[in-house]
């Protein structure tokens, strides 16, 4: 990673009318993506340790990179333009003689979210999208408050 980048979390999912609000962030800020239906679902089934009777697609491609030794190594959450996050999978391979080999890969945020979530991995924001970002932070408390009061709906990320 070149670019100056800020460690983020998984803080919590909403659903939404049409699709799924990922909270990201950390103590000093929250910003939201909003995702589809399937991966805020897989998203959360992963954050929560949640079986699948059958594999995933995000389940398949974390069983395809172990059958040729690779993992999730980080994501990034690297460009945001006219409203559209941009974000890059950062994938370590290892072959039978122990050569490594760090490949990086264009995906859409939502899927680097729900890869990291399904292997621990690491999520990192790019400072100046970091910048850019509006601070959601309020927001999930009032959810967060509203969930407490048992009147709020959704996932816990936690």
């Amino acid at each position: 990673m070149s670019k100056s980048v800020v460690e983020v979390r998984v803080r919590a999912l909403v659903p939404t009318g049409s699709g799924c609000a990922v909270f990201i962030g950390n103590e000093e800020k929250v910003f939201v993506i909003y995702v589809d239906p399937s991966v805020g679902g897989a998203i959360g089934m992963f954050i929560n340790g949640q079986e699948k009777e059958r594999p995933l697609t995000h389940d398949l491609i974390a069983i395809l990179l172990e059958a040729v030794g690779a993992r999730v190594e980080r994501v990034v959450i690297n460009d945001l333009k006219n409203g559209t996050y941009f974000g890059r999978l950062i994938i370590t391979a290892e072959n039978e003689i122990q050569q490594k080999k760090i490949i990086e890969l264009d995906a859409r945020p939502s899927d680097c979210i729900a890869m990291a979530a399904q292997q621990r991995a690491p999520i990192y924001v790019c400072e100046d999208v970091w910048s850019e970002v509006e601070d959601m932070t309020e927001v999930l408390e009032k959810i967060e408050e509203s969930r407490e009061s048992g009147s709020g709906t959704g996932e816990e990320a936690e």
